[in-house]
């Protein structure tokens, strides 16, 4: 808990705005009771990870673990040349033994007349000291002879004599704890704690500044007289190194392995005599040892340690981490599931909690409807900081004139909750010259064990089901939420004043969507963020925009690559920024895989597959370079043998090499191809948003942000000599037996008035031959696959069990994940939960594809057509076009019951993507507007 003096202002009420002009915690909470310093060091089999956020509590009378005994045996020796080069000196190999650690060090004769003469000295120092004889007298052991008894000379050898002498040291309480004793041993407050993986290398090192391959963060000059050099203590484990500083605990820095990483030896490496120096992606870390033999010894072991760790090799799909079998997952269409198991799994949290968004709403609750505040993000969060859970939070910091997602806002409102929350935001625009590209990931960890990756922001309006309501009015008990069917038509429902709630007394609240989490940001893009509880938009008036993502949760060794990939933004963006360089946001270390296994919880429905994780980072956002999500797209589209599904917020692809370069749309077409070549049936399913999000009128136009985005869409799908269609000049018109472009819309009554609204398609999925999926962060744009730009995050799951289904007709083994997954879309998005008679067993079966899929969003389009004149749409070609059908009489204003009994014909979401809407306008934005003054990569 924080002091008295850690607190600068009084604690706010949870639900008001705070004072947020300057943070509350100036330094971290790390004091533990006794008890729990008790519990910490207590356990005889290895320290639990928490361990490593309270390094500096830890005396070094506690670094061995007790009642557990520490065994050596002196199993071998080298000879060595000494300065003079006559005598020729013995280095001695120790083979030590504390628990389940096994580890060797090696030492001269001299090392052990070093100890035992520090040790004599410290225990003539305690007789001196009236304190310490009373410890002394409580330990009835004698310090053993160095030089061994009378029976070890006469019959053994000197290495026989130097065990004996070394195992009576470790017998005796008061040696074995000893500050000289732990640095012979090579022994550390991090030495044992078990989910750091074996004990590895450690020892005192000197290392030089400098060497970091970031820009701003190197003296200018390389003379020697540019560096300096500290004494540290250096950590080596089976993936990542680090140093400390000895005498407060606080860890200097880490270094993650990577496929960079190599450890060179000489004058020509390291400028300096028995020099070291260790790479990877982000440093050249320069230490000196203290012997040539000291140098290649640490080389061998370093390498050794290392050669295990699967992020030293390049993966599949150029990617970071490999792929992992047998990994419990689960997916999530729509955020209600989503966001209710997260908050589960965030109240099982026991160490860390990581979290990274574009975008963060600390007041969004997470189980609805809220009778409360107890399932509030920051609430949930303070609670778990208060238990001593860290919990670390990485959000983009926006370019505030261009983007009003508040980070400040939710950073400061995050941190002055408790010490035990960090929040960094990246990047500092002007100092990485980074002003168009976003960190777009959006993930949480828990305790390196399970972690949810996907599309869906921890912000307002996520959060929503498959029955995608457009109004959230306080409904009367006669009128319950249940009663709300199909499209979100709720006949009747009317504003009820007098139910209004509070943050502060949400007792008898119905609403699902409170304050700015009820949203149309085509209507009005959210703004006074520092307000969350007062309406954006009149919800009596303007439906709700619904939202429509996926997301997944994955266990074990996957959930600890992602851990390791916050990590290591985390860590770089702590060296990167100067304000993150004290301890208080303190370095993050990873897990050993070799632990990854034992799992605390697991998030229920859980099934085993094949997944890996995949990302795009640039040296901007991770210091690290990859691309491996558009690697996976374009490979599985590629190898794909009977369909894709395509479910994405931006679809702006097909390589021209100057204003567009990822290659997925020339995969789907060559795809396509390929398949009509052969004359087999293949289909491609192509779902994203009938418009983009950006505010804007499209019955006037929409604003130059719409239009410009729908430009690029078009390009990718059917204009221009670039576009798919275009690239399938040779299948003419049967275009349409392969690929099928659709949106999403639905309607409900708001106020007695019949409304519709587009449902929002902000997922960035594929799922292909009910066999594998990705589910992530990245939309199909250059800005998030190229890996130079916009940095996300993603994971393919692989099937690795089969159930029966069809395909094509015929009988085949499909994936039960991935069918689900498909199932579960398709079923919504055609209606076939409404109406049992439709079949989707069989994606590619021209009974599905033409009758089903193709025909229900014809339908749908006629009758929205009909009742909304809603845009976009195929009739309006121009300007002015838009204007005549603009101005035309809507049916749900003239005739609204016979509006009503048209639209009891809509069936599901579905309808066509409008190729043609303004087809004969040219959509960039003009140049002498700020949108045609921006570079076209913003867009792209």
């Amino acid at each position: 808990m924080a002091s008295e003096e850690d607190v600068i202002e009084p604690v706010a009420v949870s639900s008001a705005t705070q004072n947020l002009g300057r943070r509350r915690f100036s330094h971290d909470s790390n004091n533990l009771s006794p008890d729990e310093l008790d519990g910490l060091i207590s356990s005889s089999d290895g320290r639990p990870f928490v361990t490593v956020h309270h390094l500096p509590e830890i005396e070094h009378e506690f670094y061995l673990m007790p009642n557990t005994p520490v065994t050596c045996r002196v199993d071998n020796t080298e000879k060595y040349t000494t300065r003079s080069k006559v005598n020729v000196g013995t280095l001695y190999t120790v083979r030590l033994t504390h628990g389940p650690f096994h580890w060797i060090v090696k030492r001269k004769y001299k090392h052990f007349q070093e100890l035992h003469r520090d040790l004599y000295k410290h225990k003539i120092l305690c007789h001196l000291n009236p304190r310490g004889r009373q410890q002394l007298r409580a330990i009835s052991e004698e310090m053993p002879s160095l030089h061994g008894t009378e029976r070890t000379r006469r019959t053994s050898s000197k290495m026989k004599y130097l065990e004996e002498y070394l195992n009576g040291l470790l017998e005796n309480a008061f040696c074995r704890n000893d500050h000289s004793m732990l640095e012979f041993l090579s022994v550390s407050s991090l030495s044992f704690v078990t989910d750091l993986g074996p004990k590895g290398l450690e020892g005192p090192i000197i290392k030089r500044s400098g060497g970091h391959r970031i820009q701003g963060l190197n003296c200018i000059g390389h003379h020697q007289l540019c560096f300096r050099w500290s004494h540290r203590w250096l950590v080596v484990k089976d993936s990542f190194l680090m140093y400390m500083n000895r005498r407060n605990a606080n860890i200097n820095f880490v270094l993650l392995f990577d496929p960079e990483f190599k450890v060179q030896v000489g004058h020509a490496y390291t400028d300096t005599k028995h020099g070291l120096c260790i790479e990877n992606f982000t440093r050249n870390l320069i230490i000196k040892c203290r012997s040539y033999r000291q140098t290649h010894w640490w080389t061998h072991e370093i390498n050794q340690l290392a050669d295990s760790c699967d992020f030293l090799k390049v993966q599949r799909f150029e990617g970071f981490a490999p792929p992992r079998e047998a990994t419990l997952t689960k997916w999530y269409v729509n955020g209600r599931g989503y966001f209710e198991d997260l908050a589960d799994a965030l109240e099982q949290a026991k160490e860390e909690i990581f979290i990274t968004d574009w975008w963060l709403s600390p007041e969004v609750f997470l189980k609805r409807p809220a009778k409360d505040n107890h399932w509030r993000l920051d609430e949930i969060l303070k609670r778990k900081a208060e238990q001593g859970v860290k919990v670390c939070v990485l959000l983009y910091k926006e370019v505030e004139m261009a983007l009003g997602i508040s980070s400040d806002y939710s950073k400061r409102t995050l941190m002055n909750m408790h010490p035990n929350i960090k929040v960094m935001r990246h990047p500092d625009h002007l100092s990485s010259v980074v002003f168009f590209w976003a960190h777009h990931e959006k993930m949480v960890a828990i305790d390196q064990t399970v972690a949810f990756v996907g599309g869906i922001d921890l912000a307002f309006g996520r959060w929503d089901d498959s029955q995608y309501l457009l109004t959230d009015l306080c409904l009367t008990e006669e009128q319950p939420l249940e009663d709300v069917k199909d499209n979100g038509v709720a006949y009747g429902q009317n504003p009820d004043k007098s139910a209004e709630q509070t943050p502060d007394n949400l007792t008898g609240n119905t609403k699902l969507w409170l304050g700015k989490d009820y949203s149309n940001f085509i209507t009005r893009d959210w703004v006074e963020l520092d307000k969350p509880f007062e309406d954006n938009v009149d919800r009596t008036k303007v439906p709700r925009m619904p939202w429509r993502d996926l997301s997944a949760a994955i266990h074990g060794r996957a959930a600890r690559d992602v851990a390791r990939h916050f990590i290591q933004r985390w860590n770089f963006t702590k060296i990167f920024k100067s304000k993150y360089k004290d301890d208080f946001y303190p370095y993050l270390l990873p897990k050993s895989q070799s632990t990854a296994d034992s799992l605390s919880f697991t998030v229920p429905g859980s099934r085993k597959a094949k997944v890996q994780v995949l990302r795009s980072a640039d040296r901007w956002s991770t210091g690290t370079c990859e691309n491996s999500i558009l690697n996976a797209y374009i490979q599985i589209i590629e190898n794909s043998e009977h369909y894709i599904y395509i479910e994405n917020q931006f679809f702006i692809s097909c390589a021209d090499g100057k204003t567009v370069h990822n290659g997925i749309g020339d995969a789907i077409a060559n795809r396509i191809l390929r398949a009509h070549r052969e004359q087999k049936k293949y289909r491609v399913f192509v779902v994203i948003p009938l418009l983009p999000g950006f505010e804007g009128d499209i019955s006037t136009g929409g604003g130059n942000a719409i239009q410009a985005i729908l430009h690029f869409t078009y390009r990718t799908m059917c204009r221009g000599e670039h576009s798919i269609l275009s690239k399938l000049s040779e299948v003419k018109d049967q275009w349409t037996e392969y690929i099928t472009f659709c949106g999403l819309r639905t309607h409900s009554r708001l106020c007695q008035s019949l409304v519709t609204e587009l449902i929002y398609v902000h997922s960035k999925t594929l799922i292909a031959d009910d066999r594998c999926y990705i589910i992530g962060s990245a939309n199909i744009n250059d800005r998030s696959m190229l890996g130079s730009r916009d940095s996300e995050l993603a994971v393919l799951v692989e099937d690795e069990e089969r159930v029966p289904s069809v395909m094509g007709g015929e009988e085949y083994e499909a994936g039960p994940l991935t069918l689900a997954l498909r199932k579960e879309c398709f079923g919504v998005l055609v209606g076939a939960a409404s109406d049992p008679s439709i079949n989707i067993d069989d994606p590619i079966s021209d009974d599905f594809f033409f009758l089903v899929w193709n025909e229900r969003a014809k339908l749908n389009d006629t009758i929205y057509d009909k009742v909304f004149r809603c845009l976009p749409c195929n009739a309006v070609h121009s300007m002015q076009d838009l204007r005549q059908y603009s101005s035309q009489e809507r049916l749900c204003n003239t005739d609204a019951d016979q509006a009503a009994e048209e639209l009891k014909a809509v069936r599901g979401l579905l309808v066509h993507f409008p190729l043609k809407f303004l087809c004969e306008e040219n959509l960039l934005p003009p140049l002498n507007t700020k949108e045609g003054m921006a570079p076209q990569e913003l867009w792209t």
